[in-house]
């Protein structure tokens, strides 16, 4: 793992001698791809593609849905997918006969992802794997020149994130994080009601994955009871932290500086036979788990704003991404859905609301506010997307937008900088916790390029160029937490 004191160290020696090796490589990938040389991602538009062939690594639960989701996107060919499950093969190779679409091409096996990714038939790999796959899975596809959408978190370790960001800068190829929050409805309202400067200046976020244990910390794949015996920290931050980051403009004008990250006692140690909440299934595997009950972080950008990251999932809580951002004239919380605005400058909320029902008050005010600033592509295809499903339409819209991005030459809504920021908090909370609470350094990924960097803009689709009168036939979409890949 990367010490913080040799950060540019490591750097020079990914873009210098480590890259050396990656082109050589490279140079035997399908269609004689190479790369490209090194530079900035920020603002990086691809070649368009009149039609994006999609290969799917992993179609486990989380997998197949996004299969099925992407089939039904305009201008999307879902060309391969892989798998080491045959009967999670034959459920997409149903799908698509079922359907009536193109049969795709399959690979079967642990590293059958090597062979997708450097087949030529794909110019997307989009990969719905294990947590210590993530990285893997995107380094490989964009060594075989294709562009990564890679689940979240997109890695687990900071050596990692400088892999993906280097390798993304070296091959010129996207590398994005599939984090599907950021297009949520409340989301979108929050980031459409900044950029239009409603809430004043941004000071404060809370984010977090809070997750009721019994339905998402203790029904564990394998990769989840593994990494809760191995680590601490925060493993899962970015559902929360994604959007927030974006409210704030994290790597846009403003960058993570440090942290502090505090834990309960490991869930191991609470652990207590006859305890009903666990009904004594797999008592001895829970007695393992280093992970803690509860972990919350402070981070503090370079510009002096706040983050309060909080993550619990393994203990009763209802569930929230808690979605605060405060600014100087307003304030947006979420889980339930409240916003406070100053009506006219210097009258805060004791003035406002004195002589009146508050709970009722605060509820008109909330839904005008939310008819008002509604972010203008929920406008523009919000029914649509609920229609098509993934956790409430969000998913779709993640996806969708992607593929507008590809098929028109335009930058993402996220690039391998935001992945690398948000995901390396993984380790740097579970460092920070193992210190005490130690404010520990988080990096700079975009090498400076943070100071100049454009915020990400109020984003729509033309709908004129898409062709939707296939969405809504893929069938049911699954419910957020409970997808086994993560």
């Amino acid at each position: 793992m990367r010490n913080d004191a040799n950060g540019q160290s490591r750097r020079d020696f990914l873009a210098g001698a480590g890259f050396a090796a990656m082109s050589m490589m490279a140079g035997g990938c399908a269609s004689g791809f190479k790369l490209g040389g090194n530079g900035s991602m920020s603002g990086f538009r691809a070649p368009r593609l009149e039609r994006v062939r999609v290969g799917v690594v992993g179609v486990g639960s989380r997998g197949t849905y996004a299969l099925k989701r992407l089939a039904f996107i305009p201008g999307v060919d879902v060309a391969a997918f892989c798998d080491i499950n045959e009967e999670a093969m034959k459920r997409c190779r149903d799908f698509l006969a079922e359907k009536k679409l193109r049969p795709a091409r399959e690979f079967l096996g642990p590293e059958a992802y090597k062979g997708l990714c450097q087949w030529d038939g794909v110019d997307v790999v989009y990969a719905c794997v294990p947590w210590k796959l993530h990285a893997p899975v995107a380094i490989e596809a964009m060594r075989g020149g294709k562009h990564a959408f890679v689940e979240v978190p997109a890695a687990m370790d900071v050596d990692s994130c400088w892999e993906l960001v280097k390798t993304s800068e070296a091959t010129r190829r996207h590398c994005m994080m599939l984090e599907n929050c950021c297009y949520g409805e409340n989301e979108m309202l929050a980031l459409n009601m900044c950029r239009l400067g409603v809430l004043g200046e941004t000071v404060y976020g809370e984010a977090g994955y809070l997750h009721s244990g019994k339905t998402r910390g203790f029904k564990l794949s394998e990769f989840r009871a593994e990494w809760y015996q191995e680590h601490r920290g925060n493993y899962y931050p970015t559902h929360g932290l994604g959007p927030v980051a974006q409210y704030m403009n994290i790597n846009r004008g403003d960058r993570f500086d440090y942290l502090c990250s505090m834990e309960t006692k490991s869930v191991g140690d609470l652990i207590r036979e006859g305890d009903p909440r666990w009904n004594g299934e797999n008592l001895e595997t829970f007695k393992k788990y280093k992970i803690g009950t509860y972990n919350s972080s402070l981070i503090r950008t370079v510009n002096g704003k706040v983050i309060l990251l909080n993550l619990s999932c393994s203990a009763p809580h209802p569930y929230s991404r808690i979605n605060t951002i405060q600014g100087t004239h307003g304030i947006f919380m979420d889980y339930p859905l409240r916003i406070d605005i100053e009506d006219t400058p210097g009258s805060g909320p004791h003035e406002v609301h004195r002589g009146r029902n508050n709970e009722n008050y605060d509820s008109k005010r909330t839904a005008m506010y939310r008819e008002k600033y509604m972010h203008p592509l929920w406008k523009q295809i919000g029914e649509l997307a609920k229609k098509a499903g993934g956790h409430g339409g969000m998913d779709f819209l993640m996806d969708l937008r992607w593929v507008y991005c590809l098929q028109n030459g335009l930058p993402l809504d996220m690039d391998v900088y935001d992945l690398a920021s948000w995901s390396c908090l993984c380790e740097i909370t579970e460092k920070s916790q193992a210190r005490g609470g130690e404010p520990t350094k988080i990096p700079d990924f975009t090498d400076g390029a943070w100071k100049t960097m454009q915020p990400l803009g109020i984003v729509t689709i033309d709908v004129s160029k898409m062709d939707f009168s296939n969405v809504g036939k893929a069938g049911p979409q699954q419910t957020i937490g409970h997808s086994k890949e993560g």
